[in-house]
């Protein structure tokens, strides 16, 4: 790739001394007392959470992931007044569709570093050249190596004008994007500002309204889907409560203690992955501390925070005509049926319900991720 002027080559190169602080903060941790219960009902237990703090500090090797990432070409450029980090993995293949992938919460770029090679090499891994893609993975703004917004309207909407933006400027005159959580909602923005340049989006958690004309006639999946929902509503939403009204407060107790962050994180990969009750049955210990150190490193638990304050309250559920596919993972947060779905996706060409994976899709499923989001993009190149 020919670099820009307004695109400059960025190195990942963390300081030993930041690691070292890293592992003495872990040695002095203070903890609190023990859950009454024997199971997650009150948040992570502390066994766990000091059994995975202790490997943090002792045998886990941030160089390994730190090495994996720059593997691959990192950038930084400014958009709408603020640098953005973004890893750009061009693909072999001379036909490749341009793919803008987008992470969300608490996801990183680290997420998708098994479903890279794949997508845009698919011949060197079994697959067809007509499936590759030149792939585009920026950091949200307060997440990762992209700046911390300073003053407040950096939502979901604005991020999306960013990245149809950073494609443009990137030459990319038609591409393709692809997201979860808050990603899908910024692939939604990126398509509503990006217009005709968006040959289609992928979302693997669609977001839309369930449909009340519905209700008198509900399918046996979306009985389950609003139950799922209400459990979730009482039981689910503490971290968003706290993230939408109060990040900066947050941030405090995160950006001190790397078992805070820890705590924080690893619940989520315990609640919302296809993991029968413990996360490592989905992830790897080192899965989740790649992507959790990250987060401290970068010193982003409250900035990361803010997108919920700045569009959780308030999102955007108007209708979206660009070409859809939607792949529904069985232990995702939100999920819907197909319906519901069509009323808000209007040109809704791809839909599969799968029978395995959660909410972190690619980091969970590589396999599958790969082949979902191939088989939408044959349908729109």
């Amino acid at each position: 790739m020919s670099l820009s002027k307004d695109v400059t080559a960025f190195q990942i190169e963390v300081p030993e001394a930041e690691l070292a602080d890293l592992r003495e903060r872990l040695a002095r941790t203070r903890w609190p007392d023990e859950e009454t219960v024997d199971d997650w009902t009150q948040g992570a237990p502390l066994a766990y959470i000091r059994e995975l703090a202790r490997y943090w500090a002792e045998d886990y090797d941030w160089r390994k992931t730190e090495a994996r990432l720059s593997a691959y070409p990192h950038f930084r450029t400014e958009l709408d007044g603020l640098g953005v980090h973004f890893l750009h993995a061009r693909s072999p293949h001379p036909d490749a569709l341009p793919l803008l992938l987008t992470h969300g919460w608490p996801g990183s770029v680290v997420e998708f570093l098994d479903v890279l090679g794949p997508l845009t090499d698919p011949t060197a891994h079994g697959g067809d050249a007509a499936d590759a893609f030149h792939v585009v993975c920026p950091s949200l703004p307060g997440y990762g190596f992209s700046d911390k917004p300073s003053a407040p309207g950096w939502n979901v909407e604005r991020i999306g004008a960013a990245w149809a933006g950073l494609m443009e400027r990137l030459g990319y005159a038609r591409y393709g994007a692809q997201g979860g959580d808050w990603g899908a909602m910024v692939t939604v923005a990126t398509a509503q500002a990006g217009g005709d340049r968006v040959a289609g989006i992928h979302l693997n958690m669609p977001v839309a309204a369930p449909d009340p004309d519905t209700f008198a006639d509900l399918t046996p999946v979306e009985q389950r889907v609003l139950q799922d929902l209400s459990h979730h509503r009482e039981w689910g939403t503490g971290y968003s409560k706290i993230q939408s009204t109060r990040p900066q407060t947050l941030g405090y107790g995160l950006a001190d203690s790397p078992s805070g962050q820890l705590a924080w994180i690893v619940e989520k990969f315990c609640e919302w992955t296809d993991c029968d009750g413990h996360p490592e049955n989905a992830l790897t210990r080192d899965q989740m501390l790649d992507n959790i150190t990250l987060y401290w490193l970068t010193g982003t638990a409250a900035s990361s925070a803010r997108l919920y304050w700045e569009s959780f309250r308030t999102p955007d559920l108007g209708a979206v005509h660009a070409p859809t596919g939607c792949s529904i993972f069985p232990r995702e947060i939100v999920r819907l049926s197909r319906r519901w779905a069509e009323k808000r996706f209007t040109d809704l060409r791809y839909w599969n319900e799968l029978d395995r994976g959660g909410h972190f899709a690619a980091f969970e499923q590589p396999s599958l991720f790969v082949e979902e989001v191939r088989r939408f993009f044959r349908l729109v190149r």
